[in-house]
């Protein structure tokens, strides 16, 4: 330990186990092995911290995940730190942060949080993680001019707002949140990446001022129909999958889009996509697809690399994979077509694996 480190008290909790947050992490934030949740950290173990941990006041990166800590205090000494975590821990309150105005990063990521709160003073913020907490409101972020990625996926959010200030955002994240419209959008220039999965919307609106674009997910909504994407040339990445889709349209301005996902939705045909040059992966599984005419459909897209029918009606056919394969053969070159044939028969093979063992 360094003679110039300092020794500061961290406010914990005695919650009971079981009882220590009612916050989950996203899926893929952790291992699961034989059913138990695994986690990984860089910080010292939970073991190890009792009341009173040592920091070096220069450091640039303060690592605190998993530690059940309740408060945010005691860190005044830290004239250095850019980088500060606090995921998966009790935090009740953001406070106590007006002298690291050094931060860039910060991290809450599933604690008990329910107010966007005390941030001004952190002007040099440029990423911010409320992800899984209890907020119901986008508020209070005004002075954070810097900010170039916003993460506040699955929390209690109701309505896209407060966010004119934030003209160097490149990703916000508002996935698994109440909301049921597109709004608000139209002072963040320079966004590249929208993630709004897992809500309540039912149009695809508002969009137009986005114009730099490049990744739209609006997975798991109420959509009915692709439209008013029309400003959005630079979009690469388009995800509508578990959605209420029943046509392929109104993509003709859309012609650098690289992956599209319109996997479960209702759609019967392939159609409109083929002056899609640049398209790459098309995930249509779980649609109402039925003619094996619809592939021939495919034929201009020379770059495709990856296609998902599975689960479809014409997957039902017991030559499906020998027409599959043949289509593809015709369509491309066959050292091209066989290994996206054969990519095509694992997601196949996966998706049973997954539904037998489910049976069991």
């Amino acid at each position: 330990m360094s003679d110039k480190n300092v020794r500061v008290q961290i406010s914990g909790s005695n919650a009971p186990p079981g009882e220590e947050t009612q916050n989950a992490p996203a899926p893929d934030s952790v291992s699961e092995q034989n059913g138990e949740r695994h986690e990984t950290h860089d910080g010292p173990t939970l073991e190890s911290l009792v009341d009173i941990v040592a920091i070096d006041p220069e450091c640039y990166e303060l690592d605190l995940n998993h530690h059940r800590v309740g408060k945010i205090e005691n860190l005044e000494p830290l004239v250095n730190v850019e980088r500060l975590y606090f995921r998966w821990n009790l935090i009740k309150k953001i406070e106590n942060l007006d002298t690291l105005t050094t931060l860039r990063e910060l991290e809450f990521y599933d604690n008990q949080i329910t107010k966007i709160e005390n941030l001004d003073r952190l002007v040099n913020l440029e990423i911010l993680d409320l992800s899984f907490n209890r907020l119901t409101k986008i508020e209070n972020l005004d002075a954070l001019v810097k900010m170039e990625r916003l993460f506040l996926c699955a929390n209690k959010i109701s309505q896209i707002e407060n966010l004119d200030s934030l003209t160097n955002l490149t990703m916000l994240e508002l996935g698994d949140n109440k909301l049921r419209k597109i709004e608000n959008l139209d002072a963040l220039v320079n966004l590249r990446q929208l993630y709004l999965g897992k809500n309540k919307i039912t149009k695809i609106e508002n969009l137009d001022k986005l114009v730099n674009l490049e990744c739209l997910s609006i997975q798991a909504n109420r959509i009915v129909k692709i439209e008013n994407l029309e400003k959005l040339t630079n979009l690469t990445e388009l995800y509508i999958s578990e959605n209420g889709i029943e046509t392929i349209e109104n993509l003709d301005q859309n012609t650098q889009i690289e992956t599209l996902d319109l996997a479960k939705n209702r759609i019967k045909k392939i159609e409109n996509i083929s002056h899609l040059t640049n398209l790459e992966d098309l995930w249509l599984n779980d649609n109402d697809i039925s003619d094996w005419h619809n592939v021939d459909a495919l034929r201009d897209n020379k770059k495709l690399a990856t296609i998902y029918l599975e689960a479809n009606p014409i997957a039902k056919d017991v030559q499906y994979r020998t027409k599959l394969k043949l289509a593809f053969y015709s369509i491309h070159s066959g050292f091209f077509c066989y290994r996206n044939y054969k990519r095509i028969l694992r997601y196949e093979k996966k998706n049973v694996r997954n539904r037998s063992a489910a049976l069991k």
